[in-house]
């Protein structure tokens, strides 16, 4: 089987279907593992959208935002 990539929209609309129509149906539906789900759950509750760009951590983002709030001050 070819390994199916999603997209940031792909992965948030998944997730929303998945809390309204349940997960194993959702799941099962797009031939997506339980661990990739919950993977995605938690970067989107911990770092919100932006934690699905690739390679983002916390870390990365806490950074970030300090970064940006250097630049806007300046």
């Amino acid at each position: 089987m070819k390994k199916r990539t999603f997209n940031k929209e792909e992965k948030l609309r998944i997730i929303k279907e998945a809390s309204e129509n349940g997960i194993s149906q959702t799941l099962e539906k797009y031939g997506i593992y339980p661990a990739s789900y919950y993977s995605w759950k938690k970067k989107l509750e911990e770092m919100g959208e932006e934690g699905f760009h690739h390679g983002m951590t916390p870390q990365h983002l806490k950074r970030i935002r300090e970064l940006e709030k250097e630049n806007s001050s300046l």
